[in-house]
């Protein structure tokens, strides 16, 4: 069974997935963007039932997302303020985390099961990936309908 540890910067919080995450969702939204502080996010998904919090007590910090008008939850470390987590009202079901504060992200599979959402907001110059689902905006619809994704033969660069 896969076991995947990790935690915030100066080792408060800590936390364990029990199983590979279900997919991995690079999200290059404005809201992404700002809580990274980078072009994108990689954020692995799993069930909640799957992700534990094994030290610490995460603070959080609630937004609105502008798309659902539903509350994100980001989860933090109080004294570091390393970013672990995200839960997500719209999907109360899953958690997010961040993927580099795993121990070894590498050992996550962050290269299968891999979807781009908001690709629309995509800093310019950023490399979109051949042969992965791409989707505009959300890969799902308020409704919970599926959008229909791009799929490029060749790696292209985003552009607004």
């Amino acid at each position: 069974m896969a076991r995947h540890e990790g935690g915030c910067l100066c080792g408060e919080v800590r936390f364990v997935a029990d199983v590979d995450p279900m997919r991995v969702t690079v999200c290059h939204c404005r809201f992404c963007q700002r809580t990274t502080g980078s072009a994108y996010m990689v954020q692995p998904v799993f069930a909640k039932a799957d992700f534990h919090v094994t030290a610490g007590t995460p603070k959080t910090y609630d937004v609105i997302s502008e798309g659902s008008g539903k509350r994100i939850s980001i989860h933090f470390c109080g004294t570091c303020g390393a970013r672990v987590m995200l839960g997500f009202e719209r999907f109360p079901t899953g958690v997010g985390a961040f993927a580099g504060s795993f121990d070894e992200p590498g050992k996550l599979g962050l290269s299968s099961n891999v979807r781009h959402v908001f690709t629309g907001t995509a800093q310019d110059g950023t490399v979109l990936p051949a042969d992965v689902p791409l989707f505009h905006d959300h890969a799902i619809q308020l409704d919970g309908s599926l959008n229909e994704p791009k799929v490029l033969t060749e790696p292209a660069r985003a552009n607004r």
